[in-house]
């Protein structure tokens, strides 16, 4: 029997990827599912061995959504059975601490201290879409596509797409696509800047895992933790606070084992052989 409900968790080649696993449902979302993604995220961040993680889905679709049996049973005031929660912390010391910023179902994404890439490999809708903007980085297959749905459900911008969507893709796009809840496809998606680059349908998936091979390969796993902190801090301070912490984690990077190797693999011309540390 799975550790995870609703949800399945691999290792290889230091990339965790993790499925969501409800394919006959294009991967609908439910509480199980919610907590086994924090579990697998937190076994993820705490695996020496794991430098990347890749969200995606099982089957033909990321995610669909929330589970519309459970939308069906939500009573009038709309007061739900609390998630499972699951308890760990994920401040790893690395760079600011951005927890106290992002709170709510997928801010701990944002803490995680490994790059999370986000594999959209097929539909992503509502509250699907809403989990793909929390990854540091997104990868569409060329026949995915993309759309709010909340106007459509009678609901709102959900679970803080109202601050991630606009900084991606600026108010206007954000507010249209809220607004109609069409359907988006891939290659728009990548123009406007919701996504980071299009891969073919056929290969999305070897494409995805090379790109994080290469992360897992070539750079240090201390620099992208502390790039991320950085980056997720950055947006609620302005530009002489960003220099400032910049500077400090700048002295820190320079008494690290990971800044020694940095240099000597490029004088030495070899690979690069990272701890982290």
């Amino acid at each position: 029997m799975s550790a995870y409900e609703d949800l399945t968790y691999e290792t290889k080649d230091g990339v965790a990827v993790i499925s969501l696993n409800r394919p006959q449902a294009l991967n609908a979302f439910t509480a199980a599912m919610g907590a086994s993604l924090k579990q697998a995220v937190a076994d993820a961040v705490d695996d020496d061995a794991v430098r990347v993680i890749v969200l995606t889905g099982a089957g033909r679709g990321f995610c669909a959504g929330a589970d519309m049996n459970v939308l069906q049973n939500i009573p009038a005031g709309g007061r739900v059975t609390p998630l499972p929660d699951v308890k760990f912390d994920f401040y790893s010391g690395l760079g600011p601490d951005v927890g106290p910023h992002y709170a709510g179902r997928f801010g701990y994404l944002l803490q995680a201290r490994k790059p999370v890439i986000a594999a959209i490999n097929g539909p992503a809708a509502g509250l699907g879409l809403v989990l793909a903007l929390y990854a540091d980085i997104r990868f569409a297959g060329s026949e995915a596509k993309l759309i709010t749905s909340f106007s459509q459900r009678g609901l709102i911008a959900e679970h803080g797409i109202s601050w991630l969507l606009p900084r991606l893709v600026g108010p206007a796009h954000a507010l249209e696509l809220l607004y109609s809840a069409r359907k988006l496809g891939a290659a728009e998606a990548e123009r406007i800047g919701m996504i980071n680059r299009v891969f073919p349908q056929e290969t999305f998936m070897a494409d995805v895992l090379a790109y994080a091979r290469t992360l897992v390969q070539t750079v240090s796993p201390r620099s992208t933790a502390v790039m991320k902190a950085q980056i997720w801090k950055a947006l609620h301070q302005n530009f002489n606070e960003a220099l400032a912490l910049a500077d400090e984690e700048m002295r820190k990077s320079f008494a690290s084992a990971d800044f020694k190797e940095g240099v000597a693999h490029y004088v030495e011309k070899r690979t690069p052989a990272f701890t982290g540390t």
